[in-house]
C-alpha cells in the first residue's frame, strides 16, 4: 500500500483539540490503576467453561471469566502477568472495534501504569546524522496527521483450534481489532533524523519490562523491520485511535502502526526508534514468532522433533473472514428471512469478494460487501438467507482478497500457533432440530 485513498489527512485544528483531550484525560499523568480505587462496576456476561480439555476449543471466543480493568469494558481473560483479554464477539458487529473493548496483549509483566507526559519523550537514535526527540504535543503540532484504518491481530489469534495444542495464549477468535489510527508517518520522523549509509534495520521497544537480566527477551520487548522493508513507508506513529487518545492497555501515548502486518511489531508505549548498522539478533526477532517458511507457515510435529524447520520472522496477515450474527444461540423459525452479518479483512489488500454456504461449504452464493474503509481494514458482510425447512445447518464464510488469496478450509499448524485462518462455520438451528 502507498499513501493512497487509504490515508486521510487530520487538519490541524483536530490535532490540537485531540491534543486537548489526552491533556484532559489523563491530566498529562495516565494512571491505568490504584490500590484504593475501586474496581469498575458492571454487568458481567456469563462465563464459558475454564477449559475445554485437549481438543480443538469449540467457542468462538477464549474459555474463562470476564474481568474489569481500568478504560476497558468486561474483557475475557486469558492471563494477568503479562495482561492478555481478548474482545467479546459481539463487539465485531461493526467495521471499528470500540476503544474500550479492544483486545490487549503485553510480552512482560512489568507494564507502566503511568505515563507523565511532561518527561515523556520518543527517541531516535543509533546509525542516523541526527538523534532526536519528540514529546507527544511535538508530534501533534509539527507534523502532518495522517489517518488510516487498520486491523491489529495478534500472532496467535485463535490458537485455542490448533491440534495437536501448541503452548502460547490460548485465543479464540477475539485477539483482533480494527481502528482508525491517527499520527506521523514512520518515514517522516526517519527522514528528519537522516539515516545513514550501512543502516539494516530500524528496532523499537516501548516502555514494558521485564525481570529477567539485561539483553534477554526477560528484560525487554524490542521489534526490528528492516529498512529495505516497503512497509516502512506505510507505518504510523499513533498517537489517536478512532479519534481519541489511545487506553493506556493499547499502549498509550504512541504506539506504532504496521498495517497488514501482525500485531507484535505495533510496539505499544513506543519510545524508543534505533536504526541499526547490523543484523537485530535480540530474542525477539531471532528466536520469537517465526513461522516456518512454507506455504501457510505449515509444518508438522514430526518435522519440528527433527529440527528440520527452517523458519522466517512472521509478517502478513492472511485472509480471513466471520459470522458475527446469529450466533447460533437461539432458534430461527424455519421460512423467516434472517441477515448473516459478519467482518472479513487480509494483511494482503482489500477483500473484494465473500461467499457464503449453508451446507457446510458444498455450494457458495456471493454476499453484499460493505463500505470499503482502506486496504487493511474490517469489510464488513450481510446476505440474506432463509432456511426453508427445520433442522441444522452449518453456515460458512470465505472471503477472496484483491491479490487472489482465498481462504482454505484445512487447519494449519507450527509450534507458534500462527497463522490459522481456515474457513469458519457456524451450526444454527432453524425450527425444531430432529
Amino acid at each position: 500500500m502507498r499513501i493512497t485513498q487509504d490515508w486521510r489527512s487530520m487538519s490541524r485544528r483536530s490535532a490540537l483539540r485531540l491534543l486537548g483531550a489526552a491533556g484532559a484525560s489523563f491530566g498529562f499523568s495516565a494512571t491505568l490503576r490504584s490500590a484504593t480505587t475501586p474496581p469498575q462496576e458492571s454487568t458481567m456476561p456469563p462465563a464459558l467453561p475454564g477449559s475445554t480439555g485437549p481438543g480443538p476449543n469449540p467457542y468462538w471466543n477464549s474459555v474463562g471469566m470476564y474481568v474489569n480493568e481500568p478504560q476497558k469494558a468486561p474483557l475475557l481473560l486469558l492471563t494477568d502477568r503479562p495482561v492478555q483479554l481478548e474482545t467479546p464477539r459481539h463487539y465485531f458487529a461493526t467495521a471499528f472495534t470500540p476503544n474500550d473493548a479492544f483486545y490487549v496483549r503485553w510480552h512482560l509483566d512489568g507494564i507502566p501504569n503511568a505515563i507523565d507526559l511532561k518527561n515523556w519523550r520518543l527517541r531516535i537514535d543509533g546509525n542516523v546524522t541526527k538523534a532526536l526527540s519528540f514529546s507527544l504535543p511535538d508530534l501533534m503540532r509539527k507534523f502532518p496527521a495522517q489517518t488510516v484504518a487498520a486491523v491489529n491481530q495478534c500472532s496467535g489469534n485463535s490458537r485455542s483450534r490448533f491440534q495437536p495444542r501448541v503452548p502460547g495464549g490460548q485465543w479464540g477468535n477475539g485477539a483482533m481489532g480494527n481502528a482508525k489510527w491517527t499520527g506521523v508517518r514512520l518515514s517522516t520522523l526517519l527522514s528528519a533524523a537522516g539515516m545513514k549509509s550501512g543502516s539494516l534495520q530500524v528496532q523499537f521497544q516501548g516502555l514494558d519490562t521485564g525481570m529477567g537480566p539485561e539483553g534477554y527477551g526477560s528484560k525487554a520487548f524490542l521489534k526490528s523491520l528492516a529498512v529495505t522493508n516497503p512497509v516502512l513507508e506505510d507505518c504510523l506513529i499513533a498517537y489517536a485511535m478512532n479519534g481519541e487518545p489511545l487506553p493506556l492497555l493499547n499502549g498509550f501515548p504512541v504506539r506504532l502502526v504496521v498495517p497488514g502486518y501482525f500485531a507484535t511489531y505495533w510496539m505499544k508505549c513506543l519510545t524508543w526508534i534505533r536504526v541499526l548498522d547490523k543484523q537485530d539478533e535480540n530474542f525477539w526477532v531471532k528466536t520469537a514468532y517465526r513461522i516456518p517458511d512454507t506455504p501457510r507457515g505449515a509444518t508438522t510435529p514430526k518435522e519440528v522433533k527433527a529440527g528440520t524447520v527452517k523458519t522466517v520472522p512472521i509478517h502478513r496477515m492472511p485472509v480471513r473472514s466471520f459470522l458475527i450474527s446469529p450466533d447460533g444461540g437461539s432458534k430461527i423459525p424455519a421460512g423467516m428471512d434472517v441477515i448473516l452479518r459478519g467482518i472479513a479483512f487480509s494483511g494482503y489488500g482489500r477483500v473484494n469478494e465473500l461467499e457464503v454456504s449453508d451446507n457446510d461449504g458444498k455450494t457458495w452464493l456471493p454476499a453484499q460487501l460493505g463500505e470499503d474503509f482502506g486496504a487493511y481494514s474490517f469489510r464488513t458482510w450481510e446476505f440474506r438467507w432463509t432456511a426453508k425447512k427445520p433442522g441444522r445447518y452449518f453456515i460458512s464464510v470465505r472471503a477472496t482478497d484483491k491479490t487472489g488469496n482465498i481462504q482454505p478450509d484445512e487447519p494449519v499448524w507450527n509450534p507458534g500457533g500462527y497463522l490459522w485462518n481456515r474457513i469458519e462455520r457456524q451450526e444454527i438451528t432453524v425450527g425444531v432440530a430432529e
